[in-house]
């Protein structure tokens, strides 16, 4: 690894808890339909269970968009071009993040992610393959505004953000984050962002309630993750994973069903659920071409690529930041 690692820490109050996930956590069980923000589903445990997951033989889109990195390096290196800094949104997949760095050699790369071991261990990793890359690891929560470091301040960038986590949000925070990371890359940069597409509704539920069980672990562990970060007694054997089609939103959703009436308390706080109620940890929307222009244009990005896999289950767009215009 070369240069500074370029940290920002998360904000931790004195007992070294995420205030962002106990606020987050706290609010969301306090809601009606009680819900907890899909990102607090990757700690260092929930990421390797992710990584885990794309393995499997019901879950299709990492395969579709590997094939996509593999098959278009050159288109990739004819749009983007070379000696980018490449700012990845999560910590690099060890498949499909060199794949990319192979086809458009780039100046610098810059990990980003909230789940600091995990990203450190990636960037290693990916250090070792790229000996001559510049590597700067930044802890932080990606969903505000990052300082990145100085060692790539005068750099063109492109944004990385594959793995459809884009439609883990609803069309507000998704928009939010686009805007953010514009913030975050600056005038002139590029985006190249992961989006899965509509399709058969049997497919799409069995590649989130997988038949081994691995997505409901990575699901329960979030209940896990709350006992033992924030004080939680939450029966983890008394949750089941849910996983559904919700056509008129166009996305799956997992949820974690009580089995029983539960009693339980979180950060020094009471909370309760009748059996059958449920946490909504999840969701991941689909797209189709119209949907996934719109809200990049709504974020601040123009599509000017977009490419497929051969069965058309899976999409990378290119973006460019777009430039502010008053015309209608």
């Amino acid at each position: 690894m070369d240069g500074n690692s370029g940290l920002e820490l998360v904000d931790r109050d004195e007992e070294g808890v995420d205030r962002a996930f106990r606020a987050d956590v706290l609010t969301g069980l306090s809601e009606a339909q009680k819900a907890i923000p899909a990102r607090w589903l990757y700690d260092d445990a929930g990421s390797q269970l992710f990584e885990d997951i794309t393995e499997l033989p019901e879950y299709y889109p990492t395969r579709a968009e590997t094939e996509i990195l593999t098959a278009r390096g050159a288109d990739f290196a004819l749009s983007i071009g070379s000696d980018r800094a490449v700012v990845e949104f999560g910590s690099g997949s060890s498949v499909k993040t060199p794949l990319l760095l192979r086809a458009i050699n780039p100046a610098a790369y810059v990990p980003l992610d909230i789940s600091g071991d995990f990203l450190r261990a990636a960037a290693a990793d990916l250090s070792t393959k790229f000996p001559g890359l510049p590597v700067y690891p930044v802890e932080a929560d990606f969903m505000r505004k990052v300082a990145l470091p100085q060692a790539v301040a005068d750099m063109p960038k492109l944004g990385f953000f594959p793995g459809s986590t884009i439609g883990n949000m609803v069309a507000r925070t998704a928009v939010d984050l686009l805007r953010t990371m514009r913030e975050t890359l600056g005038a002139g940069s590029q985006l190249l962002i992961g989006m899965d597409l509509i399709k058969d509704t049997g497919v799409l539920e069995a590649a989130y309630d997988d038949e081994a069980g691995v997505t409901a672990e990575f699901n329960l562990n979030v209940a896990r993750r709350i006992n033992r970060e924030l004080r939680g007694t939450i029966p983890v054997d008394d949750l089941r994973h849910r996983a559904r089609w919700n056509d008129n939103f166009a996305r799956i959703e997992m949820h974690l069903e009580a089995q029983r009436d539960l009693e339980f308390n979180v950060a020094g706080r009471a909370f309760a659920m009748a059996k059958g109620e449920t946490i909504h940890t999840e969701n991941s929307h689909k797209f189709d071409r119209r949907s996934s222009a719109i809200l990049l244009l709504a974020g601040g990005w123009t599509p000017v690529q977009r490419w497929t896999d051969e069965e058309g289950r899976f999409s990378l767009i290119l973006a460019d930041a777009s430039v502010p215009s008053n015309a209608p």
